[in-house]
């Protein structure tokens, strides 16, 4: 009997030590799970987007994150960053390709005009797609990066179109019959972005394209000297927030032609401001100094060594 016991135990022991051993093993795995879960979710985090309208999405980035916004006075804002450059990240939502009309301080940011955003040239994005766009396009290959600066140095300033500074705004056009694609999981970006030429509607087309480029150009030279002629805004600043022109590079684009439905189908548009501006708006709070009230209190005396001083 004392051998069975013996041996009883050894079983015991034996199972205790094996069952002590998988409970080690699974508490891994479950670690290296948990290890894994905040990384993602700050990687989640930060592809939250800055502002969206009906499912499209525009975010500004700088180092690759994008900017906090505020909501205040029916308007989103984002604080500038001094001499920071920065991006424009576009995301079509939509199982049909969008153009979009994007312009900066009422600049387009491929020809640098200021029209309507039904006349103005646009970018491309592909179905369930998304596209960066990091500066002023200068030609088929190069761009010049956008950057935080002030008034006096903007791009706009420079082109004496100062009456829209501050502001970056997207208008979606949807394709007409398109072909449409059932989502799936999205690949890699592309890193190229295209241009659209001139949109059509339902209004009688011009003779030729060419005849109708000429007189859309010469009208909006006339309406921009008229502009020009008629000053009535102030003197650019150096305590505002504008964009300027900055270092060149490489971006390719093509140009294609679309057919676009003339309703736009989101418009998008960001206030952005230096961060005293948007205290003075009252978007951000005043940084108040607090007063250290209890130290100075616990450093109070009853009396000093010396007679009550002259008033």
């Amino acid at each position: 009997m004392w051998k069975k016991f013996l041996t009883g135990l050894s079983l015991m022991i034996a199972i205790a030590i094996l069952a002590g051993l998988a409970l080690r093993y699974g508490s891994q795995n479950v670690q290296a799970f948990k290890a894994a879960t905040p990384e993602s979710a700050t990687e989640e985090f930060y592809s939250e987007p800055v502002a969206t309208e009906n499912g499209f999405a525009v975010e500004v980035l700088v180092d690759g994150r994008p900017l906090a916004e505020y909501a205040a006075r029916g308007r989103r804002y984002i604080e500038a960053l001094e001499n920071a450059e920065y991006e424009v990240r576009i995301h079509n939502p939509l199982g049909t390709r969008v153009a979009v009309a994007l312009s900066v301080d009422g600049l387009n940011t491929i020809d640098a005009r200021h029209t309507s955003a039904w006349d103005a040239h646009k970018w491309v994005i592909e179905p369930y797609g998304m596209i960066s766009v990091r500066g002023w396009q200068m030609s088929s290959d190069n761009a010049r990066r956008f950057y935080f600066t002030t008034e006096r140095d903007s791009y706009a300033a420079k082109l004496g179109q100062t009456a829209n500074l501050g502001v970056i705004s997207a208008v979606f056009f949807r394709e007409r019959r398109p072909f449409t694609i059932l989502p799936v999981t999205p690949g890699e970006p592309r890193p190229t972005y295209k241009e659209e030429g001139r949109a059509r509607d339902n209004r009688p087309a011009p003779k030729s394209d060419s005849t109708g480029e000429a007189q859309t150009a010469n009208g909006m030279g006339r309406e921009s000297a008229k502009q020009r002629s008629v000053q009535s805004y102030p003197a650019p600043d150096d305590e505002s927030a504008a964009t300027g022109i900055g270092r060149s590079v490489r971006n390719d684009v093509q140009w294609i032609k679309m057919d676009l439905d003339s309703r736009p189908a989101g418009e998008i548009m960001i206030r952005y401001e230096y961060r005293a501006s948007l205290v003075r708006l009252g978007i951000i709070p005043r940084d108040y100094p607090r007063p250290q009230v209890l130290d100075r209190r616990e450093r109070a005396q009853g009396f000093e060594p010396r007679y009550c001083p002259q008033p």
